[in-house]
């Protein structure tokens, strides 16, 4: 996880005003309490984790998807961005099954309320068959994945997750934007030790760090972007233009188009610029997930496979460090120490994240008083 920053000097909110605050503007989009609060509660827990890219900066595209569309062709809605068209009252569902494989039908809803319920569905699943599958589409952008593999940890199991995404690099040697960074997620149980859980997009960054670093007005790190014609930037505004650089080269860009494959093609959703493109934005109900569960129980002891990633942990924290190095983690301890830090101290967010919150808020007559 990268650090934002000048963090240290912005304003600071809790995480339940967060949420609340989010949870309040998606019901004022028309969803119901329960699902605007997962919504919510997906931006908010993000932000905790200090993966802003995927917090309540969000919010204004997210409500502009779930808003009706202008009524007069060329005309914008009072919801900055707005491309309307997701159901904010869908109920996803198991549309087909054999065994083990489930497809999950989104019903066109935000992929946050896909996503929980296909997760759901795969833990239930696994307990059965020992793992279980979920190919999800007719959804919609679902967020960070880290909460959905800490389901399955939560219940005893190994959790996979990835998405599509709309399509932000190239191929190796290419400068047309036709694949998507397709994240992958895992995570693993442990016993004493954090679990492990990944969450990572097979690009450089995100590119909503890129649209945060913008914000800021501050250079990026020097190995993250492209300019519209292939050469290395560490200008924002250029990168946002241009390409985000695939971690590993050709590597990354063949794993991230295996995990675009795996999370539309099984369901129907759509692949690469099938979704939408970044000038165009995403179709609605294109996107395409799939959620993986794998009941440690079925395959060995859960106590001795515990231990056994406990020690793996700990080989990692008391492995030989390089110099300045004062700490070795494991995937996802920084981001628990970062919640557990801002739980304590409130959430830095940016001037534009708040005012952005508040404008859309302002524009749909939601009380996000609580923001203070």
């Amino acid at each position: 996880m990268s650090a934002y920053p000048g963090s240290e000097n912005e304003r600071r909110v809790s995480h339940d005003a967060l949420k609340a605050a989010a949870s309040s503007i998606f019901q004022a989009c028309g969803m119901s309490a329960g699902d605007a609060g997962v919504l919510g509660g997906s931006l908010a827990t993000a932000d905790l984790h200090g993966v802003h890219s995927h917090g309540v900066m969000r919010v204004p595209d997210y409500a502009g998807r779930l808003s009706p569309p202008p009524r007069e062709p060329g005309t914008r809605s009072a919801v900055a961005g707005v491309q309307g068209g997701v159901n904010p009252r869908g109920r996803p569902r198991v549309s087909r099954e054999r065994g083990a494989a489930l497809r999950v039908d989104g019903d066109n809803a935000m992929g946050q309320i896909a996503g929980v319920f296909a997760m759901e569905a795969a833990i239930e699943r696994a307990r059965d068959t020992g793992v279980a599958f979920a190919a999800v589409g007719n959804s919609n952008h679902c967020g960070a994945l880290f909460p959905y593999v800490q389901m399955a940890v939560a219940a005893g199991m190994i959790g996979v997750a990835s998405t599509n995404a709309l399509p932000t690099m190239a191929p190796w040697g290419g400068a047309d934007r036709i694949v998507g960074m397709n994240p992958l997620a895992i995570g693993i149980p442990t016993g004493r030790e954090p679990a492990f859980v990944m969450d990572a997009a097979f690009a450089a960054c995100a590119r909503g760090k890129v649209v945060v670093y913008h914000q800021k007005g501050v250079p990026l790190p020097e190995g993250w972007a492209f300019d519209a014609r292939g050469r290395p930037t560490t200008d924002p505004a250029a990168a946002l233009d241009g390409l985000l650089r695939p971690v590993g080269d050709y590597k990354g860009v063949n794993i991230a188009m295996a995990m675009g494959v795996l999370s539309t093609l099984l369901s129907g959703a759509g692949y690469g610029v099938r979704l939408g493109t970044l000038e165009q934005g995403p179709r609605a109900g294109r996107d395409g997930h799939f959620m993986l569960a794998l009941d440690v129980s079925a395959f060995t002891d859960p106590d001795a496979f515990r231990a056994e990633m406990d020690g793996i942990i700990a080989e990692v924290h008391a492995s030989r460090r390089a110099p300045g190095v004062a700490r070795i983690y494991s995937a996802g301890e920084l981001e628990a120490e970062t919640a557990a830090r801002y739980l304590e101290n409130g959430i830095p967010l940016n001037d534009n994240t708040l005012a952005d919150l508040e404008r859309t808020a302002a524009a749909l007559g939601a009380d996000v008083s609580m923001l203070g």
